[in-house]
């Protein structure tokens, strides 16, 4: 009886079990996640008075009968057509098969790419670009990122004049920041949140404003580095010192603030460029990514070709995945997709052992003085008796062994400037951060609380067998300041994204590189310059990093080594070169369509990407993406087409159209590869 018992408790526990597994299978499937959906605007039927009802009816009719309706967190009329909204799963799949829908694309999440600048570019002068031209106030350049602390001098409007009539946008109030924060400069700031609020909950507003203010410092940094006004004797704890201005300081500057605490939500991102065109924003700026995906599921593609189709340049940085190889977000050919490089200057600071050698890094520490006299010296990895204490982790190092020395932590995992804290807090002198192979030689300078200096990954293993061969090892920092005309430059910097462009590989990504290393911009008032919660100093200019003159020998950063086209795409910027181009490479909407047919997009998917039915693909042409006529050539070669030692040639061809935009001339062409069993020829010549 016994053993008959202990059966029937295990099948009852068996039956509970199950009852359990089907109650949380039947409550995930019942959770809600974000959808955008593409409506077919012609579809509409007739009884609807407009699109928005046609939405509204549509969503209730996947919910009926639910314990609770679907919620509709924007509409879209501008870069798509189609609303955002809380779906389950079934109600995604039940609204995917309804007459009039294109696509229902799931939410992406999608995060940041975290002076002397024109200088370097060749603008001299207040005007920055268009120097010559007064239509530069006639710009507005949208920016969607973290927000505006609109107090910074940089958005001074100063010298403007009234802002455009065509101009529609608007300056949304919400918590610490009024209408009249916007002036001529800075003539619109909105705010989206629906979508980060609705994945992540409602959120702390100790921490963060509903409203178009910057606690983050990105996009702060990113809306004055595009179009900032000019500023006099900016700095960064005297770093750097000078003006600070944009690249095109007469243009007005609009914010759309779609990323928080949290990240980007796409259904926020194409509210903010949904709004952003219909402002009438002319060039817009986003560095932020979430990858690489297929371009009829690419929100920020989609919204992006909405743009172009309006004129609109789009331009978003590649990435900060660098250095491996295929790592780059924002591919779509209609988009301007922008690496980084390092400017001529530098912000040197010298690690001087013991045994008489120097070594040079960067660093940006401003604080007391180091000790000028040797101190102590140990590496971080002898300090902890944590497997990861090299890396200066939270909580690894032992106070009693790192005590009054200076310490040597290696880079990675966690932030740059949180190994610092580190540091301090365990009682250390100072720190010497060294770079290991993800980072090869690049070196980027960051605003430290103590004494410390980032060197490369050569001088970094120099730096460790010099303390495992040394019985007492000792070092100096010292940093010196600001140098200027530093060469070789500019290199690529190793955080830098790179090709080939997986989505398309006939398409060359990037497709140029700019300044993207310690760069000096405005900041908000809300963070200190290293963005931790315990760095309580305040500045009005940062200096950060990311992909936030066409030159053949560029180098990269992260080997010394030459760089490749997948690393710097086209090659610099060179905007002076840029405004007086001689011949273009022209492109619009047709030529872009003909692309995805090219890449055999069905008519629904090129009607998601080009809200338009009217639009296809002609049974009786011949598409290539070949034919694209994209500046730039990315040539795809099958390994399958022969294998070692087989003589048979393969030919592929490209075919662009160029257009003089210039004075009357003869253009020769000159084409070479030095790519052995590759040759490259040119019809016509001239």
């Amino acid at each position: 009886r016994a053993a008959a018992g202990a059966v029937t408790a295990d099948k009852m526990l068996m039956r509970l079990l199950l009852v359990v597994a089907l109650a949380v299978a039947a409550a995930a499937a019942e959770q809600r996640a974000t959808y955008i959906v593409h409506m077919a605007k012609s579809a509409m039927p007739a009884e609807y008075a407009d699109h928005g009802e046609w939405y509204g009816a549509s969503l209730r009719s996947v919910s009926t009968g639910r314990a609770a309706a679907a919620k509709m967190l924007y509409s879209y009329d501008t870069v798509l057509h189609g609303f955002s909204a809380r779906l389950t799963e079934q109600e995604a799949s039940d609204m995917a098969g309804m007459d009039g829908v294109l696509a229902v694309n799931p939410e992406t999440r999608y995060e940041l790419h975290t002076t002397r600048t024109p200088e370097f570019l060749g603008l001299a002068g207040s005007e920055g670009l268009f120097p010559q031209s007064g239509t530069g106030g006639d710009v507005v350049v949208g920016v969607l990122d973290t927000g505006v602390w609109p107090e910074s001098k940089s958005y001074n409007d100063a010298g403007l004049g009234e802002v455009p009539s065509s101009w529609k946008g608007t300056c949304m109030a919400g918590a610490d920041f009024n209408s009249s924060a916007c002036n001529r400069k800075l003539v619109g700031a909105r705010f989206f949140n629906r979508g980060y609020e609705a994945a992540m909950g409602p959120m702390d507003t100790s921490r963060e404003s509903r409203s178009p203010r910057d606690d983050d410092g990105h996009g702060t940094h990113t809306s004055s580095t595009a179009a900032g006004a000019a500023v006099a004797d900016a700095d960064l704890f005297g770093f750097a010192s000078g003006t600070a201005r944009g690249m095109a300081p007469k243009a007005r500057v609009a914010v759309y603030k779609v990323c928080w605490l949290g990240g980007c939500f796409s259904s926020d991102i194409l509210a903010g460029m949904d709004a952003a065109v219909a402002d009438g924003c002319g060039v817009l700026s986003l560095s932020l990514g979430g990858g690489s995906a297929d371009y009829a599921r690419d929100s920020v593609a989609i919204g992006a070709f909405a743009a172009m189709e309006q004129n609109v340049l789009v331009s978003c940085s590649a990435g900060n995945a660098g250095p491996g190889s295929a790592t780059l977000s924002n591919v779509a050919p209609w988009i301007t997709t922008v690496g980084a490089g390092t400017l001529d200057r530098d912000f040197p600071a010298y690690v001087q052992l013991g045994n008489g050698k120097n070594y040079t890094g960067v660093s940006l520490y401003a604080g007391k003085a180091p000790p000028s006299t040797p101190t102590t010296l140990i590496y971080a990895g002898n300090a902890s008796n944590s497997t990861s204490g090299n890396l200066c982790m939270p909580g690894t190092l032992s106070p009693e062994k790192v005590q009054g020395k200076i310490v040597v932590c290696d880079r990675g995992i966690s932030a740059r400037v949180q190994k610092g804290f580190v540091v301090r807090d365990a009682g250390g002198a100072g720190m010497v951060l060294a770079n290991t192979a993800a980072n090869g030689q690049e070196l980027v300078a960051d605003a430290h609380l103590l004494p410390a200096a980032g060197v490369g990954e050569k001088e970094g293993a120099a730096i460790k067998s010099y303390i495992a061969s040394e019985s007492k090892p000792t070092a100096t920092i010292v940093v010196a300041g600001t140098q200027v005309d530093v060469r070789p430059s500019p290199l690529v910097a190793a955080f830098s994204s790179r090709g080939p462009n997986m989505i398309t590989p006939e398409i060359l990504k990037p497709d140029i590189i700019g300044p993207g290393v310690n760069i000096l911009a405005a900041w908000t008032g809300k963070a200190g310059p290293t963005g931790l919660a315990a760095d309580t100093r305040r500045v009005n200019f940062n200096i950060i990093s990311g992909t936030s003159m066409s030159c053949p020998h560029i180098l990269d950063a992260a080997t010394g080594a030459a760089a490749t086209p997948f690393d710097y795409g086209a090659g610099h910027v060179d905007p002076t070169r840029a405004v007086e181009p001689g011949l273009v490479y022209d492109l619009g909407t047709s030529d872009y369509v003909d692309f995805l047919c090219a890449l055999k997009y069905t008519p629904n998917m090129i009607a998601a990407l080009a809200r338009s039915k009217t639009y296809g693909c002609a049974a009786n042409k011949t598409y290539a993406v070949s034919n694209l006529n994209y500046p730039s050539f990315s040539v795809a070669y099958s390994t399958a087409n022969g294998e070692a030692g087989d003589s048979s040639a393969t030919t592929v061809t490209h075919t662009r159209t160029l257009t003089n935009v210039g004075a009357a001339g003869t253009y020769k062409v000159d084409a070479s590869v030095s790519m052995s069993g590759v040759t490259v020829d040119v019809k016509p010549t001239e």
